[in-house]
């Protein structure tokens, strides 16, 4: 047993394999203790020696290896020039601990100094640590942080290896952050092109790409504007290059566990590995029912674990792309060392739609934009759109949402529009289309969802019109259901006058209706109808979606929220500013939130970007119909021109980060700090006690846990 209390008190290198009987075999009473130490040195990174931010001398930092249950104390010294400190991503600890300077009174870890941390580990599953001052994660101050359970590991394997992804930048973080302030389309490696606008005029019509090109014009923006740093990166796995070429082991016939972790500061990746299916049993440290895909993507800072099981004595590539398809991070896995399999080549680029240009424009500035070709939705209430020509639009995928209450259409000319796939959701309550002339419009297929209380759809025939949410008030009752599926709160519906003669209720299939205790079996997409970056499996495989993970065990305390708050996701490109509710960090109010309460957060994505949006310190449920099986996650992606709502069961006093965690977007204004206070009452019982809050079940001694002094 020495040895394994060796590998349990230690760090260890990233990638390093652990023996399946290790990682099950019982314990009781660890109290590790470890020993960090940050610094600058010159690594050889991708061939080249350059200068990296290190922990204990290596990028990545080590694997710290925890177990369920027990006391951690971790000594972290600084010996860079600079503050610094270290948050652990994803971990449930007391807020002072958790490593964000200036929040629940932690402290910046000075120069010569030493912080310790002390903290409990209150669950399992893989995560990672990363410093949270300025641009070092960037820079190298991060490493992978696996917890093992405390009782038997629901996910049986033979192997067990680490996969962390990164971004190594050719220019320092803190340069980067300037080069966007100063240009925010300073790192896109692929500018439009004469060539590029020829493509899409063979593919879509003169008329039409010209359009859309002046319409980005326009906007001041390009449609190949996935991701903020799309060049001048070199992207690792375990801190090696595709040259480098990390290597695992396997036998032929053996379970093998890959925890991939995206500590990027800004890359998206796709994740296949040709010729093998994954299995993916774990999310973001929490473990899931098994679902079996050939490929998924990784939003910066998630994790993901998978099993493969190689039948063949043969090496298998380990293929993440980036979604800018800028590059890809590249491993093998391999009977022996020295074989090597493939690589397969870049996807095609993708190209943002009008449908990535997000929910609503209210948090983009766009001056000076011509809205014509625009997607509508948000908050519009008011709006006069008599004198507005529609007569060009053809919004395939335009989705109209959120609070159009007031809108006048009365003098709108739709007659040229033909909204195939046109969702329209939201509060459309009261919105008078009275004069609108829709003789021409094809509603054969238009999902229309959300509150539209009071809409007279009484001489409409939507064949095949999905709707969804909030409809009560609605007067149906001249409308031809035949083949109209309905889902969400219709309530106060008048359907007396409806007839479903027609409707043929034989083939329905309520064996995969979603109970308290079931899952959701339908794919949805987490992409805007019509997005370009909606992704695809290689050669026609199956692409994980959020909608694919469920809880392996149900959330005891789930149920209905409290209240709920909506966010919304806003910036400036121009002068790259990221905003939530279009107010940066700098001039924002804390968000509070009372012990105890859960509460529901609606994402709603007014931009052009990806946003991992993250929470220290408590959990958010992703809501994907499924109850108390409803995934827990620390990171969500919303996608452009998308809504998303997750639950958060608020059960830990103290000040908690919230925000994006594309690096840049950060730092640039895309975060809150959320306070979670006592209820009253408790909260004056706690002050006439004497008694000091405490977070997470800990007692008043390890909440106020931590030491620093000069080393």
């Amino acid at each position: 047993m020495a040895s394994l209390t060796w590998m349990r008190r230690c760090v260890s290198a990233p990638g390093v394999a652990v023996l399946a009987w290790a990682m099950l075999t019982p314990a009781t009473g660890w109290g590790g203790t470890y020993n960090l130490v940050i610094d600058q040195r010159s690594l050889d990174i991708a061939g080249q020696s350059q200068q990296a931010l290190t922990i204990n001398g290596s990028v990545p930092g080590p694997t710290l290896r925890f177990r369920e249950g027990e006391q951690v104390t971790i000594n972290v010294t600084n010996r860079l020039k600079e503050d610094t400190s270290l948050h652990w991503h994803g971990l449930l600890v007391p807020a002072n601990q958790d490593g964000v300077p200036g929040f629940s009174g932690f402290k910046p870890i000075k120069p010569g100094q030493t912080f310790t941390y002390h903290f409990p580990i209150r669950q399992a599953g893989t995560y990672w640590y990363h410093s949270h001052s300025g641009f070092q994660e960037q820079d190298g101050v991060y490493g992978p942080l696996i917890i093992e359970p405390a009782g038997k590991d629901p996910v049986q394997a033979d192997r067990d290896y680490v996969v962390m992804l990164s971004d190594w930048g050719q220019d320092k973080g803190a340069t980067i952050y300037r080069n966007l302030k100063r240009k925010s389309d300073y790192y896109n490696n692929r500018p439009v092109t004469v060539g590029d606008f020829l493509d899409q005029a063979r593919q879509q019509g003169f008329s039409r790409a010209l359009d859309n090109r002046l319409a980005w014009g326009q906007m001041r923006m390009m449609d190949s504007d996935i991701s903020d740093v799309s060049s001048g990166y070199t992207y690792l796995i375990n801190g090696k290059s595709a040259v480098e070429n990390w290597t695992a082991l396997f036998k032929p016939g053996e379970r093998v566990r890959l925890r991939f972790i995206n500590g990027s500061a800004m890359s998206y990746f796709d994740v296949r590995i040709p010729g093998l299916k994954m299995t993916v049993v774990q999310a973001d440290g929490n473990n899931v029912q098994p679902v079996s895909v050939d490929e998924f993507r990784m939003a910066v800072a998630e994790t993901y674990d998978v099993i493969v099981e190689p039948q063949d004595n043969r090496a298998y590539t380990l293929f993440a792309q980036t979604v800018s398809r800028s590059g890809y991070a590249r491993a093998t896995l391999a009977p022996q060392q020295g074989m090597t399999a493939a690589v397969p080549p870049l996807s095609p680029v993708p190209v943002l739609t009008m449908a990535d240009m997000g929910m609503a424009h209210g948090g983009m500035d766009h001056a000076g934009m011509d809205h014509s070709k625009m997607s509508m939705s948000g908050n519009m209430a008011g709006m006069d759109h008599s004198k507005m020509d529609h007569s060009q639009m053809a919004p395939a995928a335009m989705p109209m949402s959120g609070d159009m209450a007031g809108m006048d259409h009365s003098k709108m000319d739709h007659s040229q529009m033909a909204p195939a796939t046109m969702p329209m959701n939201g509060d459309m309550a009261g919105m008078d289309h009275s004069k609108m002339d829709h003789s021409q419009m094809d509603h054969s297929t238009m999902p229309m969802s959300g509150d539209m209380a009071g809409m007279d759809h009484s001489q409409m025939a939507p064949a095949a019109m999905p709707m969804n949410g909030d409809m009560a008030g609605m007067d149906h009752s001249q409308m031809d259901h035949s083949t109209l599926p309905m889902s969400g709160d219709m309530a106060g519906m008048d359907h007396s006058k409806m007839d479903h003669s027609q409707m043929d209720h034989s083939k329905m299939d309520h064996g995969q209706m979603p109970s308290s205790s079931a899952a959701v079996t339908t794919r949805r997409s987490d992409y805007a109808p019509g997005s370009g970056l909606e992704p695809k499996a290689a050669d026609g495989g199956i692409f994980l979606v959020y909608g694919d993970l469920t809880a392996l065990q149900p959330y005891k305390d789930y149920r209905k929220p409290d209240r709920e708050i909506e966010l919304r996701l806003t910036g400036n490109m121009e002068r790259y500013i990221w905003s939530i509710n279009g107010v940066k960090y700098s001039d924002a109010e804390p968000m509070h939130l009372t012990l105890g309460e859960r509460v529901r957060i609606r994402f709603v994505n007014d931009t052009m970007m990806m946003h991992p949006m993250h929470l220290h310190g408590m959990w958010m449920q992703l809501d994907q119909g499924k109850g108390a099986f409803n995934p827990l996650k620390h990171i969500v992606n919303v996608a452009p021109g998308t809504s998303m709502t997750v639950d958060i069961p608020v059960d830990a006093v103290g000040e908690w980060a919230f925000h994006c965690h594309l690096m840049y977007h950060m730092a640039a204004g895309m975060f809150r700090k959320i306070v979670v206070d006592r209820p009253a009452s408790a909260a004056g019982a706690s002050s006439s006690s004497g008694n000091p809050a405490s977070d997470h079940g800990a007692d008043a001694t390890m909440a106020a846990g931590g030491e620093q002094h000069a080393h």
